[in-house]
């Protein structure tokens, strides 16, 4: 594991700057103490990471959890309460995985899977460019269309302009730029710019020009828009940011089901950000999901019995990992120290570090999750993987993660029944004898419901006076429905004058005086033709 240090090091201090920020803000928007949002940012590196299969998968509290945080704590009346929830959640989740629930992820098409990556791209850069000028209303973290503020992603940009913070912005411009050399030019140029990372140089900059402009009217940038990392006075203040569940209300019935909405919520997310990390893994390592289920659920019993905010995988630190060139899971669990370390020994010196230059670090995340050309590949790949996707990055950009995956996930849906209808079987009109049309329909291996209109059509459509061969040798499963819609032919053809053979491993029969006698005898439990 420790082969790959001089890769996973330098990573996990990107991730380290790119979760710093999404910690916090994720906490404020739960309605969390700021506090709950870093214990999960640990747990989440230091013992999910541990735990977990995942080789470059990250995570921490969730955004997409965050509506659901914020209810649920006003609703359950305080945060020791909801803490039990999470505590339970976490129970759930080890049952999930003990169940072997894990193999979800893997029903989810690839044309969502991109579609996600790609939303989550954009949505990035969108909810990225305000705090990139130095308009920091909305807090860090957030994903939904409809912001906290009753504004929306594009409604923020366009109150831009009167909203620009020239420190702020400069920094932003001075980071991005960092950034941008370091990777294109420095990074193939000497071995030290791919171990010091651009990012790290760029947030060195950022504090520095803090610094240096804390006495220019023009150029100072305020509090409100720096890091706001909470600063205990003394060892005994810190441990008292620890909050602990109030076992007490665990009889509480919205306590349960609030457990369970967290326990599938932060499951389905989890085993989506490992469908799309895998797929993002240069390396194509393959994440063992009923192990992930069991990692997340031992971090959510630990993350809420001290205090902290649900966890699951998240894609934006993963991503980050995987662009930074991390190899192994100890760039995880050394971001996760950074995050211990860091708030314990450099509070004060990380509330130096201006929103605006880590609102750079994740604006290139943000293209590489989206770039132009991942449009282009899907778009010439056909319409029954481009609309899923389409529609997915649509869903995503104007709602939020679950409904916008929800979204692709119908049409995706759709287009599996479309093409399951187009393809239950083959028609082969081969000449004319005797004065009849000779037509050879072959079914497909896997013959449902689904199938039932475009067989009765292909049926209903055949021309009086025809010989028809149904050729069923390949099929190995043939629906009730379908051998009541063939019975039923039976009785059309004779009046039609269409003569039927039927071939299928069972032997071959002229004009048979019943599908339903001809196939009552196979096993009923899988209605077999084999």
């Amino acid at each position: 594991m420790f082969k790959y240090i001089k890769n996973d090091l330098p990573s996990s201090i990107v991730v380290f700057f790119v979760a710093l920020p999404l910690c916090l803000g994720i906490a404020l928007a739960s309605g969390a103490p700021l506090f709950s949002g870093l214990i999960a940012g640990i747990v989440g590196g230091i013992v999910v990471g541990s735990l977990s299969g995942s080789k470059v998968g990250v995570s921490g509290p969730a955004a997409g959890l965050a509506a659901i945080v914020l209810t649920a704590i006003l609703d359950l009346g305080n945060f020791q309460n909801f803490l039990v929830a999470v505590v339970l959640a976490g129970i759930i989740q080890i049952i999930f995985g003990v169940l072997k629930a894990g193999v979800i992820g893997y029903y989810f098409p690839s044309s969502v899977i991109k579609g996600m990556l790609t939303g989550i791209g954009i949505i990035i850069i969108l909810k990225q460019i305000p705090h990139f000028f130095g308009y920091d209303k909305e807090p860090e973290g957030s994903e939904s269309f409809i912001e906290s503020s009753g504004e929306n992603t594009f409604s923020v940009i366009l109150h831009l302009e009167n909203n620009i913070v020239l420190g702020s912005f400069i920094v932003g411009v001075l980071g991005l730029a960092i950034i941008l050399i370091w990777d294109l030019v420095l990074a193939e140029k000497a071995k030290i710019f791919k171990i010091i990372q651009g990012p790290l140089v760029a947030v060195v900059v950022g504090i520095l020009f803090y610094e240096l402009t804390k006495t220019n009217s023009n150029l100072s940038i305020e509090s409100s828009h720096l890091v706001s990392v909470p600063i205990p006075q003394d060892a005994a203040s810190f441990f008292n940011q620890f909050s602990f569940p109030n076992f007490a209300a665990i009889n509480q019935t919205q306590i349960w089901i609030v457990a369970f909405t967290i326990a599938l919520v932060a499951s389905l997310e989890t085993l989506l950000s490992v469908e799309a990390t895998d797929k993002l893994d240069p390396n194509k390592n393959v994440t063992p999901t009923n192990r992930e289920l069991l990692a997340q659920g031992a971090g959510n019993i630990l993350s809420g019995l001290i205090g902290g905010l649900p966890i699951t995988q998240v894609i934006v630190r993963s991503s980050a990992n995987i662009q930074s060139g991390g190899k192994t899971k100890l760039s995880t669990i050394f971001h996760g120290f950074l995050l211990l370390i860091s708030i314990i020994l450099i509070p004060k010196l990380l509330n130096k570090i201006p929103l605006s230059v880590l609102a750079a670090i994740l604006l290139v995340v943000g293209y590489k999750l989206a770039k132009p050309k991942l449009f282009k590949e899907m778009y010439a790949k056909g319409w029954k993987q481009s609309v899923p996707y389409i529609v997915t990055v649509i869903g995503i950009v104007f709602t939020d993660l679950l409904v916008g995956i929800s979204l692709g996930l119908l049409v995706g849906i759709v287009v599996i029944l479309l093409k399951s209808y187009q393809n239950s079987h083959f028609l082969h009109i081969e000449d004319k004898s005797n004065g009849k049309h000779k037509i050879k329909m072959t079914l497909a291996e896997e013959v449902t419901f689904f199938n039932k209109g475009a067989i009765l059509k292909e049926l209903e459509s055949l021309p009086n006076d025809t010989f028809l061969e149904l050729n069923l040798l390949n099929t190995k499963y043939l629906d009730n429905d379908v051998i009541e819609i063939l019975e039923d032919f039976l009785f059309k053809a004779k009046d039609r004058n269409i003569d039927i053979k039927l071939v299928s491993k069972r032997g071959v029969v002229e004009n048979p005086p019943s599908f339903i006698d001809f196939f009552k005898d196979r096993p009923k439990s899988s209605l077999s033709l084999s």
